[in-house]
């Protein structure tokens, strides 16, 4: 989902990292002011996540768009009992379809339980999800993120972010997540707000479309 405008808190924020890094602020100048976008919370936005690995953003919007479209596919009991076909069909590889049972298996178990996640640390939720199998530290930041709102995320293996950074902070080289991580520290508490600026930017440097079902 895109809204037209931050939130308050957010509007905030971009105000107070913008002034600590007058950089940012040149990218609404070129690029436009920054849409919000939020995916769900609980099951749907893993599940989004999980689409949403290694592809383009036109192509997992693609896939998403037939996955949610199968009944009951966004809710735990509803996928399982969809069969593999089913799932492929909509455009799932065989790797993705196996982790979205394991996705789904892990909200029906109580492994993973979106109300719980909302009362843990960043570094804890982060390590809860990367712990099931086919999500990972990427995936688990992506999430609290976009899904939970959380604002001093920062999933520094996303390689358009490594890139945006580059040309904004007009680097000789594209950093690597370690040195980009180091790089972020600078943004805190706000290096949420930083990420979702520096896509914004890339959006904008390499003409790709912004897409309301994905966030990056």
């Amino acid at each position: 989902m895109e809204f037209p405008h931050p939130p308050p808190a957010a509007r905030r924020g971009l105000a107070a990292l913008i002034a600590a890094d007058p950089d940012f602020g040149s990218i609404a100048e070129r690029a436009g002011p920054l849409p919000w976008r939020v995916r769900s919370p609980g099951f749907p936005g893993l599940l989004q996540a999980i689409v949403a690995q290694m592809i383009s953003n036109q192509a997992a919007a693609a896939i998403w768009g037939r996955l949610r479209a199968l009944p009951g596919a966004v809710e735990p009991l509803g996928l399982m009992a969809l069969s593999d076909e089913d799932l492929r069909g909509a455009g799932l590889s065989r790797p993705k379809v196996a982790h979205a049972r394991i996705l789904a298996t892990a909200f029906l178990d109580g492994t993973l339980d979106a109300d719980r996640l909302e009362t843990l640390s960043d570094k804890e939720a982060i390590a809860a999800i990367a712990a099931v199998k086919g999500l990972g530290v990427w995936t688990a930041e992506i999430y609290l993120l976009f899904a939970m709102g959380r604002m001093d995320v920062f999933p520094a293996g996303d390689i358009a972010l490594a890139a945006a950074a580059a040309e904004l902070k007009r680097l000789p080289a594209r950093p690597d997540p370690k040195a980009l991580r180091v790089l972020a520290e600078a943004w805190s508490p706000w290096r949420s707000l930083a990420a979702r600026l520096l896509w914004h930017h890339w959006r904008f440097l390499t003409g790709r479309p912004a897409l309301d079902d994905f966030a990056v």
